[in-house]
């Protein structure tokens, strides 16, 4: 066994935990922390026979690592040092070390929360902050606090912030190893890249083989970029003895180890690869790196609770791993495929992925561990308060927990399953009607990336992939599907069946949507026009491309984005309305609306059935209480303002004299527009019965309605406190204009006011009427409240003007004592 820097800080992290109940390693790339610490803690004594659980953020990592300990002690892998990775177990009886993925992790703590017979729980790589890996702390964390002082925490990681850790293990110790790696030489480009990434890659691995020594890891942000990469470079024939080998998560074992072996002696390999290969693999021979700068993550939208990837540019300390892959067996290059001012530019670290992914796993798996609040258990990062809320809502949705937070029957049989909630929930909802070994594939396949490679213009039918993977199991081959992941779904729907005890039934892709609808509720569409469509949840979705499924009456959309008004979907089945109605009767909301219909001012009432935003049935109801009827035209009135409403001119007369009197009298009704508005239930709802249309309306006598809002005291005051004309000296009887509110106001021609030494006054005296003063002609010559001054100040520098322009007019010297006159001159 060559020596490591790791083993230069060994006993002080042996010394740490011997003494602590946690500790925190931070060790560099190359520093073998991944296979020397675990074989280090089998010789101590707090151990005695107990195991080593060493968690790995994914499953090529684990293999790899479980594979290379195993070499080193010279055994077959599953003796002393085996791994537990979905759907594929090596352990024995004598295994000390198990090298898990995190959600192995999970499923162990639930079956068995003291963990008997672990001695230690190793995170490694907790720098990825995977939504397990934070899962699995916390609830480890609660075991060894609650359950077993005894067992040991150890979180390793190259990049993590060592302090925030420590803090959260109560303080504990941190150890930190350099790594070892040689000098890499990195280049930047100068100028931004546009266009497709795969461009510039292909160039730099040219470049790169043209120039460099070695073999070439190249980091690609996923698969289809990949394949597309490895198609333009096998067109250009670069030789014989250079290897193109992809490397993502769903290939094969056979590819995956393939990728990682060593070159034949002559050859050289260029490796395309995903985010997988930063952290914990070893790719043999590699000493150049060609990074695209992007990966591809998972981002939960709670506005519309979907999930869908997005590339993003990698974090400064993910670039730095990579870079660092080229450094591994001696002096290396890397080739960055943006510029020094994008480096720049770049996270520091990425983004955990509790605070951006869907939370529903996670809010089940504490309802099954008891918790319902997750402030119960200790975080490095909480989970969102919005997004688990909306987790927990879905899950109440689907049957899984009830209303206050607690497990039900169905949540405890979909626990163990695996599976997102929504697919476990299909399942076993499929399995009554005899559709649970399609349910189990169906599951699976979508659990997993699209094994049809086609990208733009894609079929979106979920029964054309069910075909395929059926005829895939035939040895039916097609050039534009992936047929390796095709077997692995097959298999791990088969290893599903198994647990669930399910037989091979006849399987029907007609089926997908109704199963699919089991998942996806929210996701049930309704088509608007051809390609168009509205889901149950309130959101539109369209097909862009003109296909089959574009003018299906109804959808159920399992792949969408949540891009601007209308999500593109990008997988979906037909579901029948009869399907609809017969499964899903407790989702089906019956409604009796009665509303006004602005388009034809009228009542109308109608009786629907809803399955959320969807309107599956829609039909007018004949008999209904006359209250109802009375609230629909009040709605109407409301929306409109009043407008609705026959107003006259006597009607608005008596509405703006007893709003005067309000302002002076509290006692009075307060029939200002807000008001009447507000209170149309009261004075008005009582002679709406019968009424369904406008027309009905407009026979309203709203004088005498509003009448009805006074007393008799009130009514017989009305004329002497706010009269509708005022009579002056001329005799004419001059109409009141209210609408000037605190004071109202005559229009009256001046002549037709001589001898009236005073104000007119209202409101018992108390206001004086606001005098419009006019011309011979009807135009305004004087606006004023006190005649008396107006006579003795204003009147003779009128009288000049007025005397000019009617000289045949009556202008007297003294208007006091005059005679009024409506005409030109009074009479003799």
């Amino acid at each position: 066994m060559s020596a490591l820097p790791i083993e230069s800080v060994l006993p002080q992290l042996m010394d740490a935990l011997r003494g602590s109940p946690c500790a925190v390693l931070v060790a560099q790339p190359g520093a073998g922390k991944t296979t020397r610490v675990p074989i280090a803690l089998l010789q101590e004594t707090w151990l005695q026979d107990q195991k080593i659980l060493m968690l790995e953020p994914r499953r090529l990592a684990a293999r790899a690592a479980a594979g290379y300990m195993s070499k080193l002690l010279g055994e077959e892998v599953g003796t002393t040092v085996g791994y537990r990775v979905k759907n594929d177990t090596r352990v024995g009886p004598r295994t000390r070390i198990e090298v898990i993925t995190e959600g192995v992790l999970t499923r162990m703590l639930q079956t068995d929360p003291a963990l008997d017979g672990v001695g230690v729980v190793i995170f490694d790589e907790f720098h990825e902050r995977s939504l397990h890996a934070d899962l699995g702390l916390a609830l480890s964390r609660q075991t060894q606090t609650l359950l077993r002082e005894d067992m040991r925490i150890l979180v390793m990681s190259a990049t993590i912030e060592a302090e925030p850790v420590a803090s959260m293990l109560d303080q504990a110790p941190i150890i930190r190893s350099e790594g070892r790696t040689y000098p890499v030489t990195t280049h930047y480009l100068t100028t931004k890249v546009m266009g497709k990434i795969e461009t510039a890659v292909i160039k730099s691995i040219q470049q790169a083989i043209a120039e460099q020594a070695g073999s070439l890891l190249v980091f690609l942000p996923g698969a289809a970029e990949i394949h597309r990469v490895a198609g333009s470079l096998g067109a250009l024939r670069l030789g014989q003895e250079v290897e193109i080998a992809p490397l993502y998560g769903n290939l094969s074992q056979e590819d995956q180890d393939r990728a990682l072996a060593p070159s034949a002696a002559g050859h050289r390999k260029v490796v395309l690869a995903t985010s997988i290969a930063e952290t914990s693999l070893t790719v043999e021979g590699v000493t150049v790196v060609i990074d695209s700068g992007l990966m591809r993550v998972p981002r939960f939208s709670p506005r519309t609770g979907m999930t869908r990837l997005t590339t993003v540019p990698v974090s400064a300390a993910s670039a730095d791993q990579r870079r660092g892959r080229a450094g591994r067996l001696g002096p290396g290059v890397c080739y960055r495929l943006w510029t020094e001012t994008e480096q720049r530019q770049l996270p520091l670290s990425s983004t955990p992925e509790i605070r951006e992914a869907d939370l529903a796993p996670l809010a089940l798996e504490l309802a099954a561990w008891g918790v319902s609040d997750p402030a119960e258990l200790v975080w490095l990062d909480p989970p969102p308060a919005a997004a688990y809320q909306q987790a927990r809502d879905l899950l109440v949705q689907l049957g899984a927990l009830h209303a206050h937070g607690a497990l039900t029957a169905h949540g405890k049989r979909l626990a163990p399953l695996g599976l997102h909630p929504r697919l476990a929930h299909m399942v076993l909802q499929a399995i009554p009607l005899e559709l649970g070994a399609m349910a189990c594939e169906l599951a699976v396949m979508l659990s997993e990336r699209d094994f049809m490679r086609a990208a733009e213009g894609r079929d979106a039918d979920v029964r054309t992939r069910i075909e395929v993977l059926w005829r895939a199991a035939q040895g039916e081959q097609r050039a534009d599907v992936d047929f390796g992941l095709c077997r692995r779904i097959a298999a791990e729907a088969k290893v599903l069946m198994q647990a669930l005890g399910i037989r091979q039934s006849a399987r029907r892709a007609s089926a997908s949507g109704l199963l699919l609808a089991f998942a996806y509720p929210d996701r049930v569409a309704q088509r608007r026009s051809t390609g168009r469509f509205l889901l149950s949840s309130g959101r539109g979705a369209v097909l862009p491309e003109l296909q089959p499924l574009s003018n299906e009456r109804y959808l159920v959309a399992a792949e969408l984005d949540d891009n601007g008004p209308e999500s593109r979907i990008y997988l979906a089945a037909p579901i029948q309305e009869d399907e609809l109605l017969a499964v899903f009767e407790s989702l089906l909301q019956q409604e009796k609306e009665v509303l006004w219909d602005k388009a034809t001012e009228s009542v109308k009432a109608r009786q629907r059935l809803r399955f959320g935003a969807i309107i599956l049935k829609d039909n007018p109801l004949q008999e209904l209480s006359p209250e109802l009827y009375v609230q629909a035209l009040i709605s109407g009135i409301r929306a409109e303002s009043l407008e609705l409403l026959p107003w006259t001119k006597s009607a608005r007369q008596l509405q703006e004299r007893v709003t005067f009197i309000h302002r002076h009298e509290e006692e009075w009704p307060d029939m200002r527009d807000a008001t009447l508005l507000a209170t149309l239930e009261d004075w008005l709802g009582p002679h709406l019965y019968g009424l369904k249309t406008k027309g009905a309306i407009g026979r309203l006598n709203l004088t005498s309605i509003l009448e009805e809002m006074l007393t008799w005291e009130q009514r017989r005051r009305l004329d002497e406190w706010a009269p509708t004309h005022i009579q002056v000296p001329s005799g004419s009887r001059v109409p009141v204009d209210y609408r000037m509110g605190e004071s109202p106001a005559i229009a009256v021609r001046l002549q037709e006011m001589f001898g009236l030494a005073d104000t007119p006054r209202i409101a018992k005296g108390r206001i004086p009427v606001t005098l419009h003063l006019l011309s011979p002609a009807q135009r305004p010559v004087q606006v004023t409240k006190d005649l008396a001054s107006f006579w003795r100040e204003a009147y003779f520098e009128v009288k000049k003007d007025l005397k000019g322009r009617y000289p045949k007019h009556y202008w007297p010297d003294d208007p006091m004592t005059a005679m009024p006159t409506n005409r030109a001159k009074p009479r003799s």
